[in-house]
Parts: C-alpha cells; structure tokens; sequence
C-alpha cells in the first residue's frame, strides 16, 4: 500500500475516534498535501500555511531555546487548529470543535503524528536516486535531507 493511503487510513482512523474533528490533513514540511480527511476546507491553502506556521513555530522554539518544535495550537471563535510535527519532514493538523477536549486532542494529534512520522520514514527511500555526477546527498548525523536529487551546476573558478 502506498504511503498516501496508509496516512490517509490514519486520518480517518483519528476522526473516527474523535467525533469533534471537523478535519484532518498531513503535509509535507514544505507544504505538500500528503492525505486529507477535511470536507470544506481548502487542502492545498492550509498545507501551505501550515507549512509556514511551521516554519515559525521551529524557529520560535528555538530562539526562545524550548528545543524541537512539537506542536502548535490556535483557538478561534469557532474552534481549534492544531498543529503536530510528524518526524522532520512531515505535519499533522487538525482542525477540531470549540467544545472539544484539548487534553484528548493533544494525545490523539500526538499518537497520530508519530505514526505518520513512521509512515513517511518507512515509506522514504533511505538513498534517493542520484544522477551520475550528482554530488554527495547532503547528510546530517547521517540521514539523508530532502528526497530528490540535487543537482547543483559545478562552478568556475576564477583565479587572479
């Protein structure tokens, strides 16, 4: 099974536990939508701004030294909007009631994030196709960034 479909299965398997959820979504970390379970709402819109609440929520973390982004909540008038890391390249948000328990929410969004982290990992090749005289993957502690090959021009040396 591809791993859109097994995220999806999540997706749907989180609301089902969680009649208050008026919408699931699980995104790259750039943006991407991974599976959507959210009648109504404009999928592509809200991966992308979660991919940018992302952003800011990795980086306030980290100026105000609160070490690795985990999750990010906002209440409107109408409800929450929840945000949990899904592993280093992936987010889950819930879009959930006014009247839901916040306390569930936070343990259903972060058991489902970490599955999904699971998935994605699993389903990421551990060594992306290179081209033949594609530089090394870019690597930290080991792990392979992004997903597709990188291809960047050799430069000219211009000596004096």
């Amino acid at each position: 099974m591809a791993v859109e479909a097994e995220v999806l299965n999540e997706l749907h398997r989180l609301r089902a536990r969680m009649p208050q959820l008026r919408g699931a979504l699980a995104a790259s970390a750039d943006g991407l939508v991974l599976a959507r379970d959210m009648p109504d709402v404009e999928a592509e819109s809200l991966a992308a701004l979660t991919a940018a609440a992302l952003g800011v929520g990795r980086r306030m973390a980290d100026l105000a030294a609160r070490g690795e982004f985990r999750e990010l909540l906002v209440r409107g008038a109408g409800g929450y909007v929840a945000t949990y890391a899904a592993g280093p390249s992936a987010v889950l948000t819930l879009l959930a009631d006014d009247r839901v328990n916040v306390g569930r929410l936070h343990l259903e969004g972060r058991r489902s994030g970490t599955r999904i982290a699971q998935l994605v990992a699993e389903g990421s090749p551990a060594d992306p196709p290179r081209l033949p005289g594609d530089p090394p993957a870019p690597t930290v502690r080991g792990r392979i960034l992004g997903s597709l090959p990188v291809r960047i021009p050799p430069q000219s040396r211009h000596e004096p």
